[in-house]
């Protein structure tokens, strides 16, 4: 019982393309929207 795994909570592997790629989407993402932010409520 006290020995689980669960995708959610396991690390992921770090070198991997899909990795990388998540970071720098998810990176893109909260830069896009630092900047709308700022352009829109200028």
């Amino acid at each position: 019982m006290s020995q689980w795994r669960d995708s959610m909570v396991d690390r992921p592997e770090t070198d991997g393309a899909a990795y990388l790629t998540g970071w720098t989407v998810s990176g893109v993402a909260v830069l896009g929207a630092i900047v709308a932010v700022w352009v829109l409520g200028i």
